[in-house]
């Protein structure tokens, strides 16, 4: 999970120094960062980010407390006392030498002193984005032993700077100009240190094991090498795609190095299920979130509120934002008693025992091990059922979307799926872009919604589908979206399966594409018109459809075959027709005799009329033959249609003669 905060001048510079440096413990002034932090029992914190390498810095690097006051509290630049002192001694002004120093614009500059109050604008020094691991990961890394520790941090350390990495790359941007109109990719990268914390704000410490990742405000523009600000904007709009991104590496990792596997849970009914590592007993998961708890508490009484003073029950938003209020209203003081992480340790599988007992605690690594051997996971995603299903559930979440939602769903949707298993690097673009092109439609100039002329071409209105799930308000937005979401891949699978065995599409259905694109097309402006063509689906797929139809049409020749020898023993072999011969003219019959049913006296087979009256005649009925197989007319038959598996297409024996409607509507069996 990741959370994002500004950090301003004032308070919040002072929060950074105090708290989140020293691991959101409490720093007494005049303690020197260092020794703040060893007396917290929190590791340093380190500089990340590739636009480090232009101000003569390095990833890894510790950072000290003098570069974090220049570079995140002023924005200038670490190195900045060095530069002054070089400028003063060359003859600059101590004014000249202070500017030199600075990167981009100074940031009192940015809140002009004669301005009306409301209007004034309080700078943003940083980023403050907090990376969380699942649930159950503090568990194990809080309760097993060291090499556990060790190994879980380190997946951490990599799933945050693949993510700090996919932000640096197609996420952030540098604006400049009045009111930021001109904005484009930084020229470098980004400015970030990263401090570890070890516990929550519980008053009974708990576990949380989390990174503070302070990202500076100052970038390069591509054009010109200038010094300028971040965009908020683009950074809070992907907040949440840069989540589920750091949660998939996490589990990738995690799933890599232990060999665990991971499982879905219901937190709450009706929403989306969070991921945890199988196996690890979920009671521990409610003593490590008593944080949880106290905000449950609180909710109610905000509720009520809220029901007196706006007349109705609150929606999802609003849901939202009281739980965030119940939060605030609970968080309790920091603790000032600082610990060691090996006494932290100590201290939880202490409570935990306590609470649950040494079985459950000391067979932690035991049980996942054994849960991830017992789990099965298809290493295969289906680029088009994975777009239908992302799709279907953004649009009946949100109605109309961007690009993000839909990133940050196949994201998801990964997880889910793959549960720990590596996935192809770029497969969430190709689910999105497969989605935007066949499964969306432009709703406005910068949103979309969903467009299922692909799967329903003959329908007025293709969104006639979803309309109903999106209108059932009993159930909650999350079940109604997987209801919308099975219902179109069982509708791609049928239309799929049409198209495999050859047969006559059924009404409404489509081809519908087997895998991505290897090339992602843009986003279609215009009405899609035409068929959407199946495409390759691996040598594999094919051979193994071959051989399973070759083995069905043995096993049906080989069915009516018994059946045949089995009447043949029954009732003897069938007897062959008699030579046609000529029939007897009218003239040539004898007088006195009738002739057979259903023939005329000329010997032409005649075919009753519908309700015509039956003749009535005293002469005996015609003695039929005592075999099975009546003897047939001498008219020529036409041969028995046979199927692609082999024998004749009918129910009975081979040979027998269908009518052309009977072959039409045998099509559609298969």
């Amino acid at each position: 999970m990741i959370s994002m905060s500004p950090v301003r001048p004032g308070a919040g510079w002072r929060y950074l120094f105090r708290g989140v440096m020293v691991g959101d413990g409490h720093r007494r002034a005049g303690t020197p960062l260092r020794a703040a932090q060893d007396e917290a029992g929190v590791p340093p914190g380190v500089w990340k980010g590739r636009g480090l390498a232009a101000l003569g810095l390095a990833a890894g690097d510790v950072v000290s407390e003098r570069q974090a006051e220049l570079l995140l509290g002023e924005g200038r630049h670490p190195d900045a006392d060095r530069i002054e002192r070089e400028l003063l001694a060359q003859g600059k002004s101590p004014a000249q030498a202070r500017r030199a120093t600075v990167l981009g614009r100074p940031i009192e500059h940015n809140q002009p002193a004669e301005t009306d109050k409301a209007k004034k604008r309080t700078p943003w020094l940083a980023f403050d984005l907090v990376f969380r691991p699942p649930p159950t990961a503090h568990l194990a890394w809080a309760l097993m032993d060291d090499r556990h520790r060790r190994v879980l941090e380190l997946c951490d350390d990599v799933a945050r700077d693949k993510t700090l990495a996919w932000l640096e790359e197609s996420v952030a941007e540098i604006r400049w100009k009045a009111g930021g109109k001109q904005r484009a990719r930084v020229k470098d990268g980004l400015l970030v240190a990263v401090f570890r914390h070890y516990e929550s704000r519980a008053t009974e410490s708990r576990p949380l094991l989390h990174a503070h990742a302070v990202m500076s405000i100052r970038a390069r523009r591509p054009h010109d090498g200038k010094r300028g600000n971040l965009s908020a904007d683009s950074l809070m709009t992907h907040i949440v795609a840069a989540d589920t991104l750091y949660t998939l590496h996490f589990m990738e990792e995690m799933t890599a190095r232990l060999g665990w596997a991971w499982e879905p849970r219901e937190v709450t009914p009706g929403r989306r299920p969070v991921m945890d590592i199988a196996g690890i007993d979920r009671r521990l998961i409610g003593w490590q979130s008593t944080r949880r708890q106290q905000i449950e508490d609180a909710l109610p009484v905000l509720t009520a509120q809220y029901k007196e003073k706006q007349g109705h029950a609150p929606g999802e938003r609003a849901s939202y934002a009281l739980a965030c209020q119940a939060a605030d209203h609970t968080r309790p003081p920091k603790r000032t008693e600082p610990l060691s992480l090996t006494e932290l340790r100590r201290r939880w599988r202490t409570s935990a025992i306590a609470a649950f007992g040494a079985c459950t605690v000391d067979r932690l690594a035991e049980r996942a091990r054994a849960a991830a051997a017992a789990a099965w996971v298809r290493p295969v995603i289906d680029i088009a059922l994975a777009a239908v299903d992302v799709a279907a559930v953004v649009y009946v979440m949100r109605g109309a979307f961007k690009r993000h939602h839909l990133l940050a769903e196949a994201r998801r949707h990964l997880s889910y799926a793959l549960r720990g298993r590596p996935h192809q690097p770029g497969l969430d673009d190709q689910i999105v872009q497969t989605a935007i092109d066949d499964y969306t439609r432009p709703a406005s100039r910068r949103m979309m919604t969903a467009g299922l002329r692909a799967l329903y071409p003959r329908d007025t209105e293709d969104q006639a589908v979803l309309r109903p799930l999106t209108r059932k308000q009993t159930a909650p937005p999350y079940e109604r979206a997987r209801l919308a979401a099975d219902a179109l891949a069982a509708r791609v699978r049928a239309a799929r399966r049409a198209e495999r065995l050859g047969s006559r599409l059924r009404p409404y259905a489509v081809a519908v594409p087997a895998a991505s694109r290897s090339h992602p097309r843009p986003l279609r402006t215009g009405p899609k018109d035409g068929r959407l063509l199946e495409q390759e689906t691996g040598v594999v797929t094919v051979e193994q459809t071959r051989r399973t139809l070759e083995a069905a049409a043995a096993q049906m020749t080989a069915t009516l075959q018994d059946s045949r020898r089995a009447r043949e023993a029954a009732h003897g072999p069938r007897p062959q027709p008699a030579p046609a011969t000529a029939p007897p003219t009218h003239t040539q019959q004898q007088p006195g005799t009738q002739p057979a049913p259903g023939r005329t006296p000329g010997g032409i087979t005649r075919t009753p009329r519908k309700n015509a009256p039956t003749p009535t005649t005293h002469s005996p009925a015609p003695v039929r033959p005592a075999s099975r197989w009546p003897p047939r007319s001498p008219r020529t038959r036409s041969p028995a249609p046979t199927s692609p598996w082999g024998g004749s297409r009918s129910g009975s024996a081979p040979g027998l003669w269908e009518s052309p409607s009977e072959r039409d509507c045998d099509v559609g069996r298969f």
